[in-house]
C-alpha cells in the first residue's frame, strides 16, 4: 500500500482540533506510519502502543500518538478499540486478513503466468493479497512467445511486469526463451516441475508421490494413468485444486517465487 508525499505537507502532526478522524485499532485495519513508510495489519493494541504486522510477516510497535497514521492516504489517529480485539484472521498465503477489504484500484504492473491452471492456483492461494496490493495476474497460454509478449507490454519504471514460467530449469526451452529477454522492469522466475500440478505437496491429495510419465505420452494423461484415476485432466485439475486450502499445501520451490513476484511488481513508485 503506497501513497503519494502530498499528504506530509504542511504541519500534518498538530492539525487543528477536529480535523483528524479518530479510528478504532482493530485487528485487520490496515494502516501506514508515514514517518517510516512501514505499512501493516493491526495485530495488537494496547494502552499506548499498537503492533502492526505487513504481508511479509514482519511487525513492528508504534506510539498511539494523535494523527500519527495514514489509513487510504488519510492522516488518522488510532485509539484502544471498545470492544476487546479479536486474534487476527489468515489469509491462505499466510498473511493478516484485511477485513472489509475493497479492492484497490489495479496498478499498471502486471504478473502473467503460463496457463488457466497457474492462475486459478496463484489465486486461491495469494488472492487475497493481491487485491490488498491491486496487482493483477494473467495467463499467456505457454511462453513461445514470451519476448515478443513484454515487448508489447512495454514495461518501463512504474509499470513493472513478473512472469512465472514452468520448468524453469537450465537446458530447458524455458530457460532459453527467458534469457531472450533482457529488461529492468521485467522479472522471470520459475520453479522446476513440469507442470503447476507438481507444485501441490503429494500428501495434499494423499499420494506418495507424482509419478514419472514417460517420454512421448502426454504429461497430464501420463499422471492421471499412473494415479488410477478415470478423470479427464479437467476433472483431475479440479480435484488437485480442491486438495489446496493454503499455502502449506504448495512446495516451496513454488512459494518462494510468486511472493518474489509480489515484491517486485509492488516495490515503492510502481503503480
Amino acid at each position: 500500500m503506497r501513497y503519494g508525499n502530498d499528504v506530509l505537507s504542511g504541519d500534518w502532526r498538530h492539525p487543528k482540533r477536529g480535523t483528524i478522524p479518530t479510528v478504532e485499532a482493530q485487528i485487520g485495519v490496515v494502516v501506514e506510519d508515514p514517518a517510516s513508510g512501514f505499512c501493516g495489519a493491526v495485530v495488537a493494541c494496547g494502552k499506548t502502543s499498537v503492533t502492526l504486522e505487513d504481508r511479509h510477516g514482519k511487525t513492528r510497535e508504534f506510539r498511539l500518538d494523535p494523527a500519527g497514521f495514514l489509513l487510504d492516504g488519510k492522516p488518522v489517529t488510532l485509539v484502544r478499540p471498545s470492544v476487546p480485539a479479536r486474534a487476527p484472521r489468515r489469509s491462505a498465503s499466510g498473511s493478516t486478513t484485511v477485513e472489509g477489504l475493497r479492492a484497490k484500484v489495479a496498478k499498471q504492473s502486471r504478473i502473467y503466468v503460463e496457463g488457466v491452471h497457474d492462475a486459478a492456483l496463484v489465486e486461491r492461494v495469494w488472492g487475497h493479497d493481491l487485491r490488498v496490493e491491486g496487482v493483477v495476474v494473467e495467463y499467456l497460454e505457454g511462453v513461445d512467445d514470451l519476448p515478443a509478449i513484454v515487448a508489447e507490454f512495454a514495461p518501463e519504471p512504474g509499470r513493472r511486469l513478473g512472469v512465472l514460467v514452468d520448468h524453469l530449469v537450465p537446458g530447458s526451452k524455458e530457460s532459453r526463451i527467458a534469457a531472450e529477454v533482457a529488461d529492468d522492469d521485467v522479472l522471470i522466475v520459475g520453479h522446476p516441475f513440469i507442470d503447476i500440478w507438481e507444485a501441490v505437496k503429494p500428501a495434499a491429495l494423499g499420494i506418495d508421490g507424482w509419478p514419472r510419465v514417460p517420454r512421448g505420452t502426454p504429461w497430464k494423461e501420463g499422471v492421471i494413468a499412473a494415479l488410477g484415476w478415470n478423470l479427464s485432466p479437467a476433472e483431475a485439475w479440479r480435484r488437485i485444486l480442491a486438495a489446496v486450502d493454503s499455502f502449506r499445501d504448495l512446495e516451496p520451490e513454488l512459494l518462494g517465487r510468486v511472493e518474489e513476484l509480489i515484491d517486485f511488481v509492488t516495490e515503492p513508485g510502481t503503480r
